[in-house]
């Protein structure tokens, strides 16, 4: 009888051992190097204490223990290779046009996680006319994916959706130290010109909406590719979220919410 019993159990301890053989070997290996995409959310401009770029502070790569943002460069230091190395290629101002030059740094660097956080700028302009069309914005984002597609082919990409720029007008338009610095600073006047119609600011919604889809459509074409599937564009982000020194970027708490968002959405999340 206990011979009978055992014959039939190791047929599914064998099983169970190929499953999970299989499930572990389908798990992303550790990075020991990260490299972060994007415009000046990922530099963490004017995140704190003064204007300019703070990338110690950033969501993706930032390293400042004091500041309570646990970067995706952190958490992967802290529970999953105290080894990895980081590089911040962002740069402020960026649009899509630029992420095919930020790619091809990260690929000479051979960096085995890249994120991405691109679109802002795009929608971001002088005017809605100004914005960057649906045509355009494809073949840049592409181009910037097949580039780490092609030079790097072993590693793992995080594309972020573009927060959601109407819900900044909606929770600052009645601030009126808002009021004064978005249209001196020259700010997102797209979509945060106090001329603008409500129509028209439903308009440039729309059109992030459109981009947000397409980053969607063209990080699933490439190998090793996760989107974060609208979770930044859905975060709810708060007047706490957003800097007091320009009223659009993310403050410290921002940077620490982007981070923990797109964590969640990530490959080790």
């Amino acid at each position: 009888m206990r011979r009978a019993v055992r014959l039939l159990v190791l047929p599914f301890i064998f099983a169970f051992s190929v499953m999970t053989a299989g499930m572990a070997s389908a798990s992303p290996q550790r990075p020991d190097s990260i490299a972060a995409l994007g415009d000046s959310m990922t530099r963490a401009t004017d995140a704190c204490c003064w204007y300019g770029d703070h990338p110690a502070n950033s969501w993706s790569t930032g390293s400042a223990g004091w500041d309570g943002v646990s970067s995706h460069y952190e958490r992967i230091r802290g529970g999953i290779n105290p080894r990895v190395v980081a590089y911040n290629d962002s740069r402020a101002g960026a649009k899509a046009v630029d992420l095919k030059g930020q790619a091809t740094l990260a690929v000479s660097q051979k960096a085995e996680y890249v994120t991405v956080l691109m679109g802002a700028n795009d929608v971001c302009t002088s005017s809605p006319a100004t914005m960057t069309s649906e045509t355009d914005f494809r073949a840049q984002i592409r181009a910037g994916l097949q580039t780490l597609a092609t030079g790097l082919p072993r590693s793992r990409i995080f594309v972020s959706s573009i927060p959601n720029i109407y819900q900044l007008w909606s929770l600052l338009h009645a601030n009126s130290t808002a009021q004064f610095v978005w249209p001196v600073a020259d700010i997102c006047q797209s979509m945060l010109s106090t001329s603008n119609s409500e129509q028209t600011r439903l308009d440039v919604q729309a059109h992030e909406i459109k981009l947000n889809a397409i980053l969607e459509q063209e990080c699933a074409s490439v190998a090793n590719c996760r989107f974060d599937n609208h979770a930044v564009y859905n975060y709810k982000f708060t007047a706490g979220d957003v800097s007091s020194l320009d009223y659009f970027h993310p403050s410290l708490r921002g940077q620490a919410n982007l981070a923990r968002v797109t964590w969640s959405s990530s490959w080790w999340g």
